[in-house]
């Protein structure tokens, strides 16, 4: 039988009902950390427009770890009580409730899109970011700000901070964590030969610069279930073919040393460590072909992002092999129903919740 975007997939013990995945998007609109009522509508729409994974955005492992003050946490136990309903309610419509746990690192600290996406200065209830190299990210309009160096007792903490995490995420009802390593923040950065520039067992060789991505990973699988994946999140380029910098051939290469160290689905995007990217063609599914090749190098499912927005495109993508799940993004920012639509598009017999059977297509 072909696998195609409606086939169930079963990672460890976890069935996943399509290969449809809301895609992290960050919503700007947490308070102290805290879900709100907009979590809950915004996750639990796209559970009920039928998406196989609904993803939480990144959520912060520490308060020093968001992008901005709007950004989701869990850096506490009230933080994760906050999230048990919004767990509870993409449970009850059929979908995997998933949680992307992250560090912004030295992109943290400044004003949600908004509000011009700025640096926000301590003295205006801002705070101190941390980075593998005491070097601030670079503005375009030539903004910094102060960006402190990572000691090795700093680190042992984050990698506590993510356990902890892990572990308030499974309390909370989550039964995929991912790991984000991707789009410039603070596992990327390590990562990442353009921001880390340390002399010690966390910067240098490839070994040294993805030791913290494999230490957290691991941290993550000790306290996740045997029967629940563990995703990780990877910018599989730099973008950055003019300077040494983290390239594809390196995600592949670090692809099956995550599977050593717990992780089940590598989710696949690009970009984010610096503004000089030179981000290619951007047209539909334009990253699929960094999916396939990470996919190539491990035994590991694959997640595939970048301008997915038609049903028979994602179809495609699976039908192919590129990828085991489609991560929609923006188009489900667009169309919380995305799912129920590509059903109909594609002719699949799918259920719908009870409520909204009056409105199934004819």
């Amino acid at each position: 039988m072909t696998t195609s975007l409606f086939s169930s997939l079963t990672l460890r013990g976890t069935e996943l009902p399509n290969r449809v995945m809301l895609s992290p998007m960050c919503q700007y609109s947490a308070e102290d950390g805290m879900a709100t009522d907009w979590h809950l509508v915004h996750l639990g729409s796209r559970a009920v427009g039928g998406a196989g994974v609904v993803m939480t955005e990144a959520t912060a492992v520490t308060p020093e770890g968001r992008i901005s003050p709007r950004d989701l946490g869990i850096w506490s136990d009230t933080h994760g009580h906050a999230l048990e309903d919004v767990a509870s309610f993409i449970r009850e419509q059929g979908s995997v409730p998933a949680i992307q746990l992250a560090h912004a690192g030295r992109k943290g600290s400044k004003t949600p899109p908004q509000e011009g996406s700025e640096p926000i200065p301590e003295s205006e209830g801002g705070w101190e970011t941390v980075a593998p190299s005491a070097d601030p990210y670079p503005y375009a309009d030539g903004a910094t700000a102060a960006t402190r160096k990572m000691t090795v007792d700093d680190i042992e903490d984050l990698i506590d901070a993510f356990r902890a995490a892990a572990k308030r995420s499974l309390d909370a009802g989550f039964e995929i964590a991912e790991v984000h390593a991707a789009h410039g923040y603070l596992l990327h950065e390590f990562l990442s030969p353009v921001t880390n520039h340390r002399d010690d067992d966390y910067g240098g060789s490839f070994e040294n610069r993805t030791r913290l991505v494999r230490e957290i990973t691991a941290a993550v699988r000790e306290v996740w279930p045997e029967d629940n994946p563990v995703f990780v999140r990877l910018s599989a380029t730099d973008w950055l073919p003019d300077r040494e910098s983290w390239d594809l051939d390196q995600s592949a290469r670090l692809a099956p040393l995550l599977a050593d160290a717990g992780a089940d689905l590598i989710d696949v995007s690009a970009g984010g460590i610096h503004p000089d990217q030179q981000v290619p063609d951007t047209g539909p599914g334009y990253q699929v072909p960094y999916a396939e090749h990470v996919n190539e190098a491990t035994e590991l499912a694959v997640g595939t992002v970048g301008k997915i927005t038609e049903p028979e495109q994602a179809d495609q993508i699976i039908r192919n092999g590129s990828a085991d799940i489609a991560a929609v993004g923006r188009e489900h920012l667009r169309n919380p129903y995305f799912s129920l639509d590509a059903a109909h598009e594609l002719d699949e017999d799918v259920s719908w919740p009870v409520q909204y059977r009056r409105g199934r297509f004819e």
